[in-house]
């Protein structure tokens, strides 16, 4: 195995078992709640046991003591709650239908990997959220009415169904305009800029100074391969775990490839280095904290988020858009974030325990070969026009001020092939 170059700069710490086991545990509750689905499901579950619950404090009395309730008797109790479950969920279908629209529109006008960014909106979960929830509150109540009797009308219940319509009414204003603004590629940009920025913060405060000495990467004996289980993008590796499993059990894990690289499915993973026969089953514990997702996320590959503005700029350089303002505009964002990776070394790829000893080795992304990704393919595409290649020189030239000594070398070998790509257009 190459050893890493050697140099101080910050790396993650391995944290104690009980910390890394809480970390993994905050990890797994944020992937939980991800998915779209997840926050309308849980405004209707809340809706389920309101519609169970509030028509039972009717008969304790408790609606006496409340002003404004429901005058009416069952019959307009019923038809009531019908109109409200039935505008609901036309309104429901208005909302989803309008949120279709957006994500075609981003797709097809900026770039498909800007998708994730509307689906992950919490504005429009939260707005189908309480759309199904006043619907699923409706129905259960007319159901505690259907078995009611003689019992008397649930003022409480049907007032709490007002209630939520002028929540619904509400949440579709704030719907309407924030996905008004949404569509916005100023915002599109600054949404993907900002999201990548908070993953380069978040990083920055995992970090802590690395002893003078270079830890060494000493042969430990036998060798066991790991092999991925399936195809699929490597989308985030939990560290803290990694490095606890491995100091656990006196080994060295070496992970094969950076970020965001797809894996084909039954070909190299990972080395473990000292890896006992019999120990433990390294396949089923990388596994279970490596993560080989479907499509790349930002939850560790900043080379993702840069790709995204990169992806938006392009589309705007192609022939059918022709629009190079939206290409500098995105080279805007794509100068703050190079800046603050320009200011910063290189993340150092071997992660330490408590004691210094050397327990994961990462493929980490360069600042060179992120500022290939950002500059590259704008570049070519861009070379004919005059805002793109005069915006890209500037972003040079002003990177070059505060960069790091060991980041200006790239800096000035980008210019000279920018200068170069120019005089041969």
């Amino acid at each position: 195995m190459s050893t890493p170059r050697t140099r101080p700069t910050p790396v993650p710490a391995a944290p104690s078992g009980e910390q890394a086991g809480r970390s993994w545990l905050g990890r797994q509750a944020r992937r939980a709640v991800r998915p779209f689905w997840v926050v309308p499901a849980l405004w209707s579950g809340g809706a389920i046991a309101l519609g169970l619950v509030v028509p039972r404090l009717d008969s304790t009395g408790l609606a006496d003591l409340l002003p404004f309730l429901f005058p009416g008797d069952v019959e307009g109790a019923r038809s009531v709650l019908s109109s409200i479950a039935g505008a609901m969920i036309t309104v429901t279908g208005l909302v989803f239908s309008n949120t279709m629209v957006v994500l075609q529109l981003a797709s097809s006008q900026f770039s498909p990997r800007v998708l994730q960014t509307f689906l992950q909106d919490r504005v429009t979960q939260h707005t189908l959220g309480v759309f199904t929830a006043t619907f699923v509150y409706a129905l259960t109540v007319l159901r505690s009415l259907a078995d009611a009797g003689d019992d008397p009308v649930p003022q409480l219940a049907v007032t709490l169904a007002f209630a939520l319509v002028v929540a619904a009414v509400a949440m579709f204003l704030l719907f309407i305009n924030h996905i008004t603004a949404s569509v916005g590629i100023s915002n599109i940009l600054h949404r993907s800029a900002r999201e990548t920025r908070d993953l380069l913060q978040r990083g920055r405060g995992a970090r802590r100074d690395l002893p003078e000495e270079r830890p060494d990467l000493a042969d430990l004996g036998h060798q066991h391969v790991v092999l991925a289980r399936r195809s699929g993008y490597l989308d985030a590796l939990d560290v803290d775990q990694l490095c606890a499993r491995a100091r656990q059990h006196g080994a060295r894990i070496e992970v094969l490839h950076p970020l965001g690289t797809f894996l084909v499915e039954s070909r190299p993973l990972a080395v473990v280095h000292g890896a006992r026969s019999g120990d433990v089953d390294w396949d089923q514990l990388l596994h279970r904290h490596v993560d080989l997702a479907r499509e790349r996320s930002l939850q560790q590959d900043v080379a993702f988020g840069l790709r995204r503005l990169v992806d938006i700029a392009e589309r705007a350089l192609s022939p059918g858009i022709n629009d190079p303002t939206t290409a500098v505009q995105a080279v805007d964002q794509l100068h703050d974030l190079l800046h603050r990776l320009a200011t910063e070394p290189d993340p150092w790829p071997v992660h330490v325990d408590d004691e210094g000893t050397p327990r994961l080795v990462t493929r980490e992304t360069t600042f060179e070969q992120l500022l290939d990704l950002a500059v590259d393919e704008i570049a070519h595409w861009g070379r004919d026009g005059l805002q793109v290649p005069r915006r890209l020189r500037a972003m040079l030239d002003d990177l070059l001020v505060d960069a790091t000594p060991e980041h200006r070398t790239a800096l000035q070998a980008k210019q000279s092939r920018l200068a170069a790509l120019d005089t041969a257009g």
